[in-house]
């Protein structure tokens, strides 16, 4: 039940206060140098969001609570319900309070879904039944559990989104335009890496349903058992996200005018969000493969190994995408796609490993893994 949930815990006031506190440094960072005139919007912008962001470690709480008693659908529910609120509220919000109005938009929309997350969980039977069971463990040891589980899924995320912030400042360097632009398409991007995110919760918790079965009749013991479920979970949570990849690049390149039209940009940031919209395809592809394999990483205890190759993707990424951008956002469209490749390169070479009987620890040693 404690995937994502005790790094969750500990994340959640601190990075709102902290956000919030440093709201101004933290606009100033993203646009490059003083920041000119675009500095007060960002700043009102954080003022809002980085408050919100409790809004969005509470979601992350009651998902990982609901996975963690077998319930994935709900989770994709809510997901689902947040992100598409979101799709219809921005553009209004926008459109009624300006850039403020983006960021209120987003907070009360993942507000929507929390609150029809905490019903979920009153009524949830197996949670019911739980809440009257005595404990297994001490409260020390059960927490000390969670966090060695949960925290490297947490820091893989924290490197991830630190990675996609730190690209924002690359893409200042190109204009306020340019910003505009990658803001707004990097939202409707979020529609699609949900689903893959999704694949890979569902690829999480079969493979560590799966493998928990071993000995039984459900799964034969044996090394060469266990390299094959690896196997069959990754091979088919790729395809599944690769579809869906697929199907995201296809939809996006033929209706990115449409959607850049609806949030309301201008001529000139709607032409370089189109040109971002119909560039990202071949990204898309490496990053739903690379996420819905990192399921079976999670299902399989190797979170930590995950967790390097998501830092060294970053590491390579943010260079490339600096040197790129004087090719403007198809320059740093090309530096995530070559970032992703190298993540996906590095995790094809574990998962050969590791579904090799005799190598089961691949997946759990970072030092064997590296």
């Amino acid at each position: 039940m404690g995937l994502r949930t005790g790094g969750t815990a500990r994340r959640g006031p601190g990075s709102a206060a902290g956000g919030f506190l440093l709201r101004e440094p933290l606009a100033r960072l993203v646009l490059g140098g003083d920041g000119g005139p675009a500095l007060p919007l960002a700043v009102s912008y954080f003022a809002v969001s980085m408050p919100g962001i409790a809004v969005f470690f509470a979601q992350q709480l009651v998902d990982g609570v609901l996975k963690g008693a077998g319930d994935t659908r709900t989770p994709m529910r809510l997901a689902l319900l947040a992100n598409g609120l979101i799709l219809l509220c921005d553009p209004l919000f926008i459109h009624l309070y300006g850039v403020p109005g983006a960021a209120a938009s987003t907070v009360l929309c993942r507000s929507v879904a929390l609150g029809a997350g905490l019903l979920a969980l009153r009524r949830a039977p197996l949670l019911r039944e739980a809440a009257g069971a005595p404990p297994a463990r001490g409260a020390a040891a059960s927490l000390r559990r969670t966090l060695t589980t949960g925290l490297p899924m947490s820091a893989d995320f924290t490197v991830r989104q630190a990675g996609t912030l730190a690209l924002v400042a690359v893409v200042a360097r190109l204009g306020v335009t340019a910003v505009a632009a990658y803001a707004i398409a990097y939202k409707v991007l979020y529609v699609a890496t949900m689903a893959f995110y999704a694949v890979r919760q569902a690829a999480s918790i079969h493979t560590a349903h799966t493998l928990g079965a071993a000995g039984t009749a459900a799964l034969p013991p044996g090394a060469a058992a266990t390299a094959r479920v690896r196997r069959e979970i990754g091979s088919q949570a790729v395809l599944v996200s690769g579809c869906a990849a697929l199907a995201a690049a296809l939809l996006l390149g033929a209706t990115a005018p449409v959607l850049m039209a609806a949030f309301g940009s201008g001529p000139a940031v709607a032409r370089q969000g189109v040109v971002f919209l119909r560039c990202i395809g071949p990204y898309l592809l490496l990053m739903g493969g690379f996420i819905a394999l990192g399921g079976v990483f999670e299902g399989s205890g190797g979170a930590p190994v995950l967790l390097r190759v998501t830092a060294l993707g970053v590491a390579v990424q943010l260079p490339l995408a600096y040197g790129l951008s004087e090719w403007g956002l198809p320059g740093v469209c090309l530096a995530l796609t070559l970032g992703t490749a190298v993540q996906c390169a590095a995790v094809a070479a574990v998962l050969r490993r590791a579904w090799r009987p005799g190598q089961e620890d691949a997946l759990r040693s970072p030092a064997r893994a590296a």
